[in-house]
């Protein structure tokens, strides 16, 4: 066969001998995973990505190892320019860091290049490797002929491939090979493949466990006509390169596990450990179905930056997707960072995860409530700034003036948790600019005249001396002038035996200040408003009722 791969390879002068030498093994501590991401730069970032990302990361990072980025560019159809440099900002934006691999501003690493169409040459040696040992052909069936080979399949009901008798140029004369060559025929280089699809062989998933596995028949494509490889050579050759302890992908590559686990044996190869992730699904009336790219926005990691879930949230929620048991470490642990956890790909939910809205939202509260404010002021700024640059620019004017709204009922052990999303914050936080504050709109059971009452005294008695208590003492006041009680266990008794409560005087000051029924502590957000601003709100309101 030494002479068809000179024949097939005349241009390749190195040997795997070399390879093996340019790229030694790494000098790592007993037990650190090498992971890699090896996306296709097709432009779309989606959830299973970051699923994917973060479980490599923690197992990489977890035993003092090493996560790389390598992308499968191969495939040149389906490239998006910029995809690569999307795909990177994303998946940084959400805490997974690259120790080497692929970058904006050009690789990072010993191990490169790190885009596999600038690795050809490397895939020739294997290529010619595999042609010297007899695992390697020249084919060179035109896409006719492959077509009405596969419409035979079909018609008969048979497994459609290039296998069997249907391998056309598996087993052709050495003159026939030289005389296509001779006449310029395009060809791709064809696996030789030893497999028996009646047989069959038990392989271990690090998440699947152990499965039962048909062999590989057909003889797939390693080299395209361009003398590209597809992604299962590439992958191989890399991945034995690069020194990957550990594969993680999703299990749609399972179909594909018997022809890998053939290359890598053929090429002399260790095996890496493999962790097939399940797919990421929601609910769908009563059924589960897979998240979609056409009927869910959510897969996107776009829709939670747009959304304005923190970073941390969603962070947190996907720690809670892959090991069952982070939630019970987190709540032992509250003010710990996430990398203590000790992270295991072995609790990966075997069949996949059920994505959760509602938990999620409320996974993003409880982070939320736990940053100071003065982060609550950046990021919501941040956030705003692009995605409502009106409100942004309001937020960015005087910071000061938003830490102290946020400071409102923050910390403590029972923390407000008002927003789950920066969306949220216009809604809950927007009367303290006066631009976005709702007219006042009164419960209809109470006359005007008694709103309009409470009003005029407040205004007629308050004092911008008054702590929080007096200042209280005094809405309690109005309430037994008006007849009304500060007596809430006497109203409980009985309601109907008073018109209204010190809750409902309070409420009144509430809506008329602030435009809405809840608000943080009035007395606070009068102090953040300024007493004056305040007052004039209450003014206005008493206006309207005249």
């Amino acid at each position: 066969m030494e002479t068809l791969s000179q024949l097939l390879f005349p241009q390749v002068t190195m040997t795997p001998e070399d390879l093996e030498a340019k790229y030694p093994p790494r000098n790592l501590p007993e037990g650190a995973v090498v992971t890699r991401m090896a996306p296709s730069p097709t432009g779309f970032v989606h959830l299973g990505n970051l699923v994917q990302g973060l479980t490599a990361e923690r197992m990489a990072h977890r035993t003092g190892g090493v996560l790389f980025l390598r992308v499968e560019d191969t495939d040149a159809k389906r490239e998006v320019p910029g995809a690569v440099e999307v795909l990177i900002e994303s998946l940084k934006h959400y805490g997974i860091a690259f120790d080497e691999g692929a970058a904006v501003n050009g690789d990072r690493g010993d191990y490169g290049p790190y885009r596999q169409r600038q690795r050809a040459e490397i895939y020739h040696v294997y290529a010619k490797l595999l042609v010297e040992k007899g695992m390697a052909y020249p084919c060179f069936c035109t896409e006719e002929e492959l077509s009405a080979m596969r419409e035979r399949q079909e018609a008969n009901k048979e497994t459609t491939g290039y296998y069997g008798h249907y391998a056309l140029w598996r087993d052709r004369p050495m003159e026939d090979v030289k005389a296509a060559l001779a006449a310029g025929k395009p060809w791709v280089l064809r696996f030789r493949s030893p497999g028996d699809s009646s047989r069959q062989f038990k392989f271990n998933d690090l998440v699947k466990g152990t499965l039962t596995v048909t062999e590989n028949d057909v003889d797939h494509v390693l080299l395209k006509a361009d003398g590209i490889p597809t992604y299962h050579f590439a992958h191989a050759v890399d991945d034995h390169l690069m020194r990957t302890t550990h594969v993680v992908r999703g299990d749609e590559w399972l179909p594909s596990l018997p022809f890998h686990i053939q290359l890598f044996q053929a090429l002399g190869f260790k095996l890496p450990k493999y962790v097939h992730i399940g797919p990421l699904m929601k609910m769908d009336g009563a059924s589960k179905r897979k998240l979609s790219k056409r009927k869910d926005p959510e897969l996107a990691l776009t829709y939670y930056q747009a959304e304005g879930f923190p970073v941390e949230a969603v962070y947190e929620y996907i720690m809670t997707l892959l090991n069952s048991n982070y939630e019970d470490w987190r709540r032992a642990n509250p003010v710990a960072d996430a990398a203590d956890f000790p992270f295991s790909a072995k609790k990966l939910n075997p069949a996949g995860n059920l994505f959760d809205y509602a938990k999620l939202t409320d996974v993003s509260k409880n982070e939320i409530a736990k940053m100071p404010a003065q982060k609550v002021c950046a990021l919501l700024t941040q956030w705003a700034q692009q995605y409502d640059p009106a409100f942004g620019a309001k937020l960015a004017a005087d910071p000061a003036y938003v830490e102290a709204i946020f400071a409102i009922g923050r910390g403590g052990k029972k923390p407000r948790k008002d927003l789950a999303t920066w969306k949220d914050a216009k809604e809950y936080m927007g009367f303290f600019y006066d631009e976005y504050l709702a007219a006042p709109e009164f419960d209809p059971k109470f006359p005007r005249e008694t709103v309009a009452k409470v009003l005029a005294r407040y205004l007629e008695t308050g004092d911008p001396a008054d702590d929080a208590a007096a200042w209280f003492d005094r809405i309690k006041a109005i309430t037994e002038e008006i007849g009304f009680t500060t007596d809430m266990r006497a109203y409980k008794a009985d309601p109907e035996a008073f018109p209204g409560t010190v809750a409902d005087v309070s409420g009144f000051l509430r809506v008329a200040i602030t435009g809405k029924t809840n608000s943080p502590d009035l007395y606070t957000v009068i102090r953040v408003l300024g007493w004056d601003r305040a007052n004039g709100r209450v003014r206005a309101a008493l206006e309207r009722l005249k």
